[in-house]
């Protein structure tokens, strides 16, 4: 220890000393006083020697309190700690301030320092969600505030303007946050409490117009009815390419309040058929498009075109870097609407810009899921493997095991049967190594339907046959019973079960077991809708319509169908002609009298989960599917 150093040392031992005598004196009444005289008397850089002291101090009263034996001098020792104990408090609050105010001032230079053409860009890597502590709104209006300062102390200077500019978007978008507040999750409760109320899921209806009632910012405003109306919104940022820039930083303000106070909502509700963790990754995919869709809408290069695809890229990574990471479940219930709008297919480019690194191999696994759902099975296998040679060089085995999975899905789909059981065991292997059991479940379910499938392709349905392959499939649902490290063990679960229920429910349909299909299909079914996935729910509903026609059961497979058939078609999968097929058939069957008779019979049932303009499109998907 130096000099200098002995000499701070001394004078802060005797600083805490006089602080703790004037407390028990009844000198000292709030932590304020407290914070006052730290701030009064301790010199810059010097803040770690004061630190030391007063930990030296505590550690020294809290031994002779362990130590004492006489009441008395045990009380003094305990009022002793309290004093010390609201130092400690002081200090922290005076660290903390001073780390904010060092923080805007950063902030305020980055900004200054920036080419004109680069500010707001330099703005939004201030306003970045994936910072270690991102910016509180209080620390927004105290960065507004100090820009405008700096440019009302040099009016005449070229950057004035810019800074004006940029605290009052800042400022503004505040205001609009103010608005919104109370509001934020409002319009789930108005939904009588029997639906999530996303878009994307039919017959409930999402946040947006409630949103642009609330505040009178015209962009924002638009862009909300927009989206209420499954717009994209390009067009929108076209009409807006020439506004000032503090409109387009209200914007960015307000969806950022938006979109972190969505995410953290639904983290902390308990999992149930509404809530979870699932609907954070549709809100994240949500606005990651939104911002894609205005980029995508500006003049190529322009710097607000630049801003917008910069904020797609943050919340990519944010999303990336989730713990709960949806490396099998897909993003299915989404407020963007329009069958996702191929939400996860437009973020292609913006992919293209991110290194290879873990982050971007698990976004890739999510977009090439959504390419299969659209049945673009190439594309997907593309994703696939790129996301698999990149989680092999990161070293992130669960995300490897999960493209090998999905590659095998797809390959089912192509009915390269031998290609997926191929890729399934490779799964199997891997996952069984390193101990990931969610991938283990998901390759058995992998490698026994595949399996089915190919003795069902060489036409060797014997029971002695397929029995190997079906215990495959139950190994997989027993697993999934048994996950229990997974970060969200029921929506990991039900994911996997209905995973598992689906292969079991088709594999029995497809070996004439009907009756047992049902069974298997309907648990699917419900697995399925815990976790929101309508493509899984419109494939359950799909092949249970095939099993109950197989069983003669004819008004519950119009009903299953016309539900699998309105599921799959709203996500854009190939695979509701599937069940627009099989609806055709039965009404040529049946007549059409009849056919309209039975579904009218169920409209009760079928409302309530497609909505009634969703009730009321299934003649129009069954004349579309005869016309192609």
């Amino acid at each position: 220890m130096t000099a200098s150093d002995s000499s701070w040392r001394d004078r802060y031992l005797d600083l805490i000393e006089q602080i703790v005598t004037n407390t028990l004196q009844g000198k000292v009444r709030s932590k304020n006083q407290v914070y006052r005289t730290l701030t009064e008397n301790i010199s810059p850089g010097t803040g770690e020697i004061f630190e030391r002291c007063l930990d030296e101090r505590m550690s020294q009263v809290r031994e002779g309190l362990d130590k004492q034996t006489d009441e008395m001098k045990q009380a003094k020792a305990t009022r002793q700690l309290r004093a010390l104990q609201t130092i400690q408090d002081a200090w922290q609050q005076w660290q903390k301030e001073k780390q904010q105010t060092q923080s805007l001032s950063k902030a305020t230079t980055q900004i200054l320092s920036a080419p004109v053409e680069e500010r707001f860009l330099a703005l939004l890597q201030i306003l970045d969600i994936n910072q270690t502590q991102p910016l509180t709104q209080t620390q927004i209006q105290q960065l507004a505030k100090s820009l405008k300062q700096t440019a009302e102390s040099n009016p005449d200077s070229e950057i004035a303007s810019d800074l004006l500019q940029i605290a009052d978007g800042l400022t503004r978008g505040l205001q609009s946050i103010s608005a919104l507040e109370g509001h934020l999750v409002s319009w789930m409760y108005e939904q009588g409490g029997s639906a999530l109320g996303f878009e994307g899921i039919p017959g409930q209806r999402g946040p947006w117009s409630v949103w642009a009632g609330r505040i009178n910012s015209l962009f924002p405003q638009q862009l909300f009815q927009l989206q209420a109306l499954n717009q994209p919104a390009t067009k929108l940022a076209q009409a807006f390419q020439n506004a000032e820039l503090s409109v387009w930083i209200e914007l960015a303000v307000i969806l950022r309040w938006l979109q972190q106070g969505l995410v953290s909502w639904f983290d902390q509700q308990p999992y149930s058929a509404k809530w979870g963790r699932l609907l954070s990754s549709s809100t994240l995919m949500t606005f990651a498009v939104i911002w894609w869709e205005l980029s995508n809408g500006l003049s190529p290069g322009s710097q607000l075109s630049r801003a917008c695809f910069q904020i797609v890229l943050q919340i990519l990574r944010n999303f990336a870097g989730r713990a709960d990471f949806p490396l099998y479940g897909g993003i299915v219930a989404s407020f963007s609407g329009e069958g996702l709008r191929n939400t996860l297919k437009y973020l292609d480019e913006p992919l293209r810009e991110i290194e290879r690194t873990q982050e971007k191999g698990r976004i890739l696994t999510l977009l090439a899921y959504s390419q299969r759902t659209l049945g673009q099975y190439e594309q997907a296998k593309a994703f696939h493997q790129e996301a698999l040679e990149i989680a092999r060089s990161a070293g992130d085995s669960r995300c490897e095991i999960a493209n090998l999975n999905h590659l095998a899905r797809t390959s089912i789909a192509q009915k390269d049967y031998q290609a997926a059981i191929n890729y399934s065991q490779r799964a199997l292997i891997i996952a069984r190594q390193t101990g990931d059991r969610l991938g283990e479940a998901n390759a058995l379910a992998n490698l026994g339907y595949s399996e089915v499938l190919a003795d069902r392709q060489r036409e060797q349905m014997l029971p002695e046959v397929y029995e190997a392959s079906i215990e495959y499939l139950k190994q997989s649902l027993s697993l999934s019973d048994r996950l229990g490290d997974a970060i969200d063990r029921e929506v990991v679960r039900s994911q996997t079960q209905a995973l598992a229920y689906n292969s079991l429910g088709i594999a029995y349909t497809l070996i004439e077991q009907p009756a047992i299909a049902v069974e298997y299909l309907e648990k699917g079914v419900e697995a399925a809708q815990r976790v929101g996935d309508l493509y899984l729910m419109g494939l359950n509903f799909t092949y249970l319509a095939e099993a109950y026609y197989r069983l003669n059961l004819l008004d519950r497979a119009i009903y299953n169908g016309c539900l699998g058939m309105s599921f799959l078609e709203r996500i854009s999968a190939q695979e509701w002609r599937q069940a627009a097929g099989l609806m055709t058939i039965l009404q040529g069957r049946i007549g059409n009298e009849t056919f309209q008779t039975l579904l009218q019979q169920h409209r009760s049932k079928i409302v309530p989960a497609i909505g009634v303009d969703g009730f009321d499109y299934l003649p129009q998907l069954l004349e579309q599917y005869r016309r192609s």
